[in-house]
């Protein structure tokens, strides 16, 4: 190689089609990589301050549910009718403070009046009857004594003849005729004198028997007839107990029949809270259970005396009495908060109750990322709950930050963007 000559270097140079194969094959693996590896969930972008986030505490959980009491009688004693009829007077009106015996209203019933009527009028024959049958059992014991008294007089005279021919027959004074016609004479009367003593006897008895079927009947027909009186004495209704006639359900010239409720009365020496619970918690309710109701800022200690197993729109109710002491000016019918205590208190991990657990039933959530730029789904369990708390048994740790409010808008997002 002289001086004149010159060394050519090769450009090392790519060609177009090289450089679109190359970016070709590179947005390839970009894309299969995202298929891959990247995040495919669904996000949904959410203002954060339209959101309610709450922090995961670990807490003393306090086992009990809030309700409502309704102030109300220790007992209602209900009016009904015993006997029908017509209204013919009120005497008192709803509200009315009552005495025991205190008349409420009157009835009438014609044909009750001519029922009494016609039970009288056969007791008055019945009595007659008996007096009848007294005075013939007198005439007729006196008429056998007389009987008896004469028939035994001549029993004795007899008795002395036979005995006197019987020595003189035996002295052959007398004939025989004589002596067997005074024999025949005197055991004739004695035979008749002993069927008369029975006689008296089975009649004594017969009238005795008589008589006591006779008062048997009279003392039957004024019991019957007591009986009958007394329904009448329950045309007049009264207050069976001191109390306030809570409701009277009857107007001037209704009739009325046997057993239609008429009204209520309200016994005045105690109350009680009716309460209505979610069926929900019916395996967790029992008597005894405490609670604390308020009134006008004070709260009085309460406990569960009755619950009742019928359940309507999935509640059912149950009764509270105050166990020490009631509230001044009580009224009925007036409302309270009271705090049912299903248990003791314990440590637990809790989350706030809020709207998220009418989308999710309390299985999942959507917990806040530490960076704060978004929130993401998470399986939980809860276990009991109050009115403030959920109990979380898994799924969540104290210190995270959970959305509590409704998730209702989110449609099914697996991952929320948080934007300030």
């Amino acid at each position: 190689m002289n001086g004149m000559d010159r060394k050519i270097e090769k450009k090392n140079r790519l060609s177009a089609k090289t450089l679109w194969i190359i970016a070709g094959t590179v947005f390839i693996l970009l894309v299969s990589y995202n298929i891959l590896f990247g995040d495919k969930s669904s996000k949904l972008n959410v203002e954060e301050d339209k959101l309610t986030i709450d922090k995961v505490k670990n807490d003393n959980f306090q086992d009990y549910i809030a309700v409502i009491g309704t102030v109300e009688p220790i007992k209602t004693i209900y009016l009904d009718a015993v006997e029908g009829g017509r209204v013919e007077e009120i005497l008192k009106d709803e509200g009315a403070i009552l005495k025991k015996g205190e008349a409420i209203l009157t009835l009438s019933n014609t044909n009750l009046i001519l029922e009494i009527s016609g039970n009288e009028a056969q007791v008055s024959r019945a009595i007659n009857d008996l007096r009848t049958a007294r005075l013939g059992m007198i005439q007729q014991q006196l008429s056998l004594e007389r009987q008896l008294i004469d028939l035994k007089r001549d029993f004795f005279k007899e008795d002395r003849a036979y005995h006197n021919n019987q020595k003189l027959f035996a002295d052959e004074l007398i004939s025989k005729e004589d002596y067997l016609q005074s024999k025949e004479l005197y055991e004739s009367t004695k035979h008749a004198l002993a069927l008369l003593k029975e006689a008296k006897k089975t009649d004594s008895v017969f009238r005795a028997t008589q008589l006591s079927t006779l008062e048997s009947s009279v003392n039957r027909m004024e019991k019957n007839l007591d009986i009958i009186r007394t329904k009448l004495d329950n045309l007049n209704i009264t207050a069976p107990v001191d109390g306030q006639l809570a409701t009277l359900n009857i107007e001037i010239g209704k009739v009325v029949t046997y057993g239609t409720r008429i009204g209520t009365i309200n016994m005045l020496n105690g109350y009680k809270l009716r309460i209505e619970i979610d069926e929900y918690f019916s395996h967790r309710i029992r008597d005894g259970l405490m609670g604390s109701a308020e009134f006008a800022g004070s709260y009085y200690p309460v406990k569960i005396v009755k619950i009742y197993p019928e359940v309507e729109n999935g509640r059912f109710a149950a009764d509270m009495q105050f166990v020490d002491s009631i509230p001044d000016q009580i009224k009925f019918k007036q409302t309270s908060r009271i705090k049912l205590e299903l248990g003791e208190s314990k440590n637990a991990i809790l989350l706030s109750r809020g709207g998220f657990y009418q989308s999710t039933g309390g299985q999942w959530v959507y917990v806040v990322d530490p960076s704060g730029e978004f929130a993401t789904k998470r399986k939980i369990r809860i276990g009991r709950q109050n009115p403030r708390y959920y109990e979380v048994l898994e799924g969540l740790k104290p210190g995270e930050k959970v959305i509590v409010s409704s998730y209702d808008n989110f449609g099914d997002a697996d991952k929320l963007i948080l934007k300030k």
